[in-house]
């Protein structure tokens, strides 16, 4: 029930972020296209069961976007410098590692996360490893066992496994 009242909620706060107009007639609405949405895909059984959004632990995921933004930001400064470098000091490679997350969830946002930090890619993700393309080898050197590593595990660490 809590998995269900969780999945209604995100779909409601996505389908408010989405809407932009808020009166009565249309908040009513919205919820109620939200219950039939939700019915519809646990009908068509596209609700996966293993994992839900009340797994990560939103009070880490709130420190944790600000301090992302900042990466994000500071490889953008580094990648900008080496590509205005008249000499071009590229040396693209690919590191696989182990990330520490035990969940889906938390490997997939370690994932994401490195892919959204300009400079990075991950090609490959499996339990347990990743395979990701990094520009530069100070890009590189730094993903096994980093920050980013650390505070995603954050993220799933309340949660019994």
């Amino acid at each position: 029930m809590a998995n269900s009242i969780c999945y209604i909620a995100s779909l409601y706060a996505f389908w408010l972020l989405l809407s932009g107009t808020y009166t009565p007639f249309l908040l009513t609405v919205g919820a109620a296209c939200t219950i039939v949405i939700f019915l519809l895909a646990q009908r068509m059984d596209l609700i996966d069961k293993d994992e839900v959004p009340v797994s990560i632990a939103w009070t880490v995921l709130i420190r944790y976007y600000p301090w992302l933004a900042k990466e994000i930001f500071i490889a953008a400064i580094r990648v900008c410098r080496v590509i205005l470098s008249p000499s071009l000091p590229i040396s693209p490679q690919l590191v696989e590692f182990s990330p520490s997350q035990r969940s889906n969830i938390g490997l997939i946002t370690h994932a994401n996360s490195i892919t959204l930090t300009p400079g990075t890619i991950t090609v490959e993700v499996e339990m347990g490893r990743l395979l990701v393309h990094a520009l530069t080898m100070e890009g590189a050197s730094g993903l096994d066992e980093s920050e980013m590593d650390q505070r995603c595990s954050e993220l799933e660490e309340w949660r019994k496994t």
